[in-house]
């Protein structure tokens, strides 16, 4: 019997009894997709508040890291065995002010920009029907035909959508509203737990980065060739550079703008310039959409609260402001770390957003930087290999025989 399974025909047969095994679990797996999928949906539900803690951590490493330098500096041996626990302490301590700093004279100012606004509501609303009303006025040229907004239709829409939210929480519907509020606090709940694991599971990855780093550097070493091992840690230290570097100038590039904008929001007279330009500075993360997206915002929101003049004043200005940003104050910032045509940041900006919402449109740029690098160093590769082939001498008869 061993002989028989020995066999030159049963070795043959191996390939084809794998080759079928594979495909009939393929096709229970295409067959149960609905639970193989829901189980991949619950497994990521569970690690994705130890995601964005590894996310939080990978980002206050930064901070962390440059106070870990600034304890070592001062060459007292007890600060420097635990330079990096110190570091990770004074680092908390600073957010914790930071935060309180903010509930205590940030959030005010936006609470009250907010009531104002929804105090101010039906102001804006007349101020809206008035720039309807001036619309349909004007004399437009013959090549652009009559324009006609009906202000009385637009307001009934309004009004109806409005009615037919506010009939969803009548008094007939207390079931609704108590399942509603039931589901507002488990989100409520839920979001605070994941935050808390989220903070703890980065506050242990920044006190045990340099462990982790090992261990993974021992784990890909382990599994891998030389030459591989080198080109993994090759590559994932310039993405980690891409990644610090992009964090970096977009953060001091949104400080920036979102300064400027502030300024000049304030100069306007807007009430909400300090809400503007904080979001401003946010939406300065996501490369050309974003600064672009927030500038229109801010400019409908003075043009229904300040009137469209004042809109059509700060047009051009933040329009500069944003050029001026974008063509002279990021590439300095950046330099030739984010050598990219404009196509190529918007289709990979979009394709990130597509598939990982605001995270994707983030990460997108750093990593399509290290894509191209390798792409350009493979090319070189190839281009130096059918170099020397051209340059080669021709093979001697001999070599024929």
């Amino acid at each position: 019997m061993g002989k028989f399974f020995r066999s030159r025909m049963m070795v043959q047969m191996v390939p084809y009894f794998i080759l079928a095994v594979a495909v009939i679990i393929i096709w229970h797996v295409i067959g149960s997709w609905s639970i193989f999928a829901h189980g991949i949906a619950r497994f990521w539900g569970h690690i994705t508040p130890f995601i964005y803690g590894l996310i939080v951590a990978y980002i206050l490493n930064m901070p962390t890291s440059g106070i870990q330098w600034l304890l070592e500096k001062t060459e007292k041996p007890f600060f420097v065995k635990r330079s990096r626990g110190f570091a990770v302490l004074i680092l908390m301590v600073l957010l914790l002010a930071l935060i309180t700093l903010v509930l205590n004279l940030v959030i005010p100012i936006i609470y009250g920009s907010i009531l104002t606004f929804i105090n101010e509501f039906p102001t804006y609303q007349q101020g809206l029907l008035d720039f309807i009303t001036r619309v349909n006025n004007w004399d437009f040229p013959d090549f652009v035909g009559d324009v006609y907004i009906d202000a009385d239709a637009l307001m009934v829409e309004l009004t109806r959508m409005l009615t037919a939210f506010a009939d969803d929480f009548d008094g007939e519907n207390v079931a609704n509203i108590a399942a509603v509020i039931g589901n507002v606090f488990g989100a409520m709940f839920s979001t605070v737990f994941q935050g808390i694991l989220a903070t703890v599971s980065a506050i242990f990855l920044l006190i045990q980065r340099d462990r982790i780093i090992a261990f993974m550097r021992r784990l890909i070493a382990a599994f891998t060739a030389e030459k591989t091992y080198a080109f993994i840690m090759k590559y994932a230290g310039k993405l980690n550079f891409n990644f610090r570097m992009y964090i970096y100038t977009q953060t001091i590039d949104g400080v920036i703008l979102g300064t400027l904008m502030t300024i000049v929001l304030y100069i306007a007279g807007s009430p909400f310039f300090l809400v503007l330009g904080l979001m401003l500075g946010i939406f300065n993360y996501i490369p050309y959409f974003g600064s672009i997206v927030g500038t229109a915002v801010a400019l409908i929101v003075v043009g229904f609260t300040q009137g469209f003049g004042i809109m059509l004043i700060l047009l051009p200005i933040m329009f500069f402001i944003q050029q001026l940003d974008g063509n002279f104050i990021q590439p300095k910032l950046m330099g030739g770390s984010f050598s990219l045509s404009p196509l190529l940041i918007i289709v990979s900006v979009t394709i990130g957003g597509a598939y990982a919402g605001i995270l994707g449109m983030l990460m997108a740029i750093p990593i399509v930087a290290v894509l191209k690098d390798m792409l350009d160093s493979l090319m070189e590769h190839m281009e130096q290999k059918k170099e020397a082939r051209k340059n080669a001498p021709p093979p001697h008869e001999d070599e024929f025989y």
